[in-house]
């Protein structure tokens, strides 16, 4: 009995295992630029440095020196690591001049090169859902120190002086550097799982499935991405076949971005009534005059109910989920539906219907990013099946229509679907990403971006 509970409750836990529909991988290429960025655009050092003379409630004096103050902070040097499991282990290398009046009752300068050491853990935000990371076990090492206190004075009087103030002092002033650097670094998640329209139809959003890990290589998100109708609804993803990941043969320390071709065609499934259509102009690009004339050469029995030519209204609809399929090298959205053709009459009179068939074809995908947008064109790959579900012009070899089914497609329903896949599809907003530097590779099951900051 005890084995089958087990069973049973293991089938439920992975049942509920949301596998992600994207997955980001951040190699140290990234995690250097926005560290970095961070720490130049806060300034943070240089703040520290104003604050360090500034009298604080429940700042004790320290012994030996006062009117302290930080000047000619050097530009940091920051060195990163992976700590697998943990997150990342930061270095930062600068160095300030110290004055104050010592002791002695002269005006004291103190030279110092330093290392700033601290482990920045990387969490989920319990309250946000969102990745965090939080500085831990911060010290502050000294390289080297010079003074100009007077040489005669006992050394060992001068180094407990030194080490005495400089511990002080170093670990209050330069260690809230690392915090503050981080919260700068946190709040570019801020915007990650915030509703992003699709045109009018519906939002995506990117929702953490669980905590980021991290690897001896790089940091891995998974993302979960709910895909959301305009009335409320949500779109579920269809069960993925395999596990998401980077294929190999990317430089190392690089990032990108994966979107599995289940998420596209959840995202495609926002737009399915979208790509029903109704076309009605008599003459589209090379094709032939769109009237029953035209048509009468394949079935006959359209000559006999119209001796004189009456021009043609297609009605296409598209009544299965949209899906993308990715191998490698090429992507195809197949689309399952009906397409209607019918005669018009005149003074306003409804038409009147020919025959409906039932159709299956794909489409080849190229993908391309503009902004923050991932955009689609496409372009007629296959007329897969053609099959009459109804016809009033009696029986017809629907086969014999292929040809003239294939170019009416790519000349007259391209182009529409083209037109509403103008509206792009979402890419996640995290670290100020910008993804117009970005490299498409489409491979099994996905879509890589791999991610370029130059």
């Amino acid at each position: 009995m005890l084995p089958i509970l087990c069973l049973a409750l293991c089938g439920l836990l992975t049942g509920t295992r949301a596998d992600p529909g994207a997955l980001l991988r951040l190699g140290m290429d990234v995690m250097n630029h926005e560290v970095q960025s961070a720490m130049d655009e806060s300034h943070i050092l240089e703040k520290m440095a104003a604050e360090a003379g500034k009298k604080r409630p429940g700042m004790k004096p320290i012994k030996g020196i006062t009117d302290l103050k930080v000047k000619d902070v050097l530009l940091p040097v920051i060195t990163l690591s992976f700590m697998p499991r943990v997150g990342i282990s930061q270095c930062v290398s600068t160095g300030m001049t110290i004055t104050g009046k010592s002791f002695m009752g002269g005006n004291m300068e103190i030279i110092v090169v330093l290392n700033i050491t601290a482990t920045n853990r990387l969490l989920r935000d319990e309250e946000t859902g969102l990745p965090m990371f939080k500085s831990e076990g911060c010290e502050v090492i000294l390289v080297s120190v010079k003074t100009n206190l007077p040489s005669n004075m006992l050394p060992k009087v001068v180094n407990k002086f030194l080490d005495s103030t400089l511990h002080k002092v170093l670990p209050g002033l330069m260690c809230p550097a690392i915090d503050a650097v981080l919260v700068y670094v946190n709040k570019k998640w801020a915007n990650l799982n915030t509703p992003m329209p699709v045109g009018q139809v519906g939002t995506i959003k990117y929702v953490l499935s669980s905590t980021p890990t991290t690897t001896a290589s790089y940091i891995q998100v998974d993302l979960s991405p709910v895909v959301q109708q305009k009335e409320g609804s949500t779109i579920k993803l269809p069960d993925a076949r395999e596990d998401l990941k980077v294929p190999e043969g990317y430089a190392e320390g690089s990032s990108q971005l994966l979107l599995s071709a289940t998420f596209l065609t959840a995202e495609l499934t926002l737009l399915q009534k979208s790509f029903d259509v109704k076309i009605r102009d008599m003459k589209i690009g090379e094709l032939p005059p769109q009237t029953t004339e035209t048509l009468a050469s394949f079935i006959s029995k359209v000559a006999e109910a119209y001796p004189k030519p009456k021009p043609l209204m297609t009605q296409i609809k598209i009544n299965k989920r949209p899906k993308v399929t990715m191998k490698t090298g090429k992507s195809l959205l197949h689309l399952h539906g009906t397409l209607e053709m019918l005669a018009a009459r005149r003074r306003s009179k409804a038409p009147v219907s020919l025959f409906l068939l039932e159709v299956h074809f794909n489409l080849k995908i190229q993908y391309s990013v503009h902004g923050d947008r991932l955009h689609m064109a496409t372009s007629l790959d296959r007329l897969l099946s053609l099959t009459r579900k109804s016809s009033k012009m009696g029986s017809f070899k629907e086969q014999e229509l292929t040809g003239f089914i294939t170019n009416y497609l790519q000349e007259a329903y391209i182009p529409v679907v083209n037109d509403v896949l103008q509206v792009g599809l979402p890419l996640p907003d995290f670290l100020g990403m910008n993804y117009n530097r970005a490299e498409l590779d489409i491979v099994e099951n996905a879509l890589v971006l791999n991610l370029k900051l130059e």
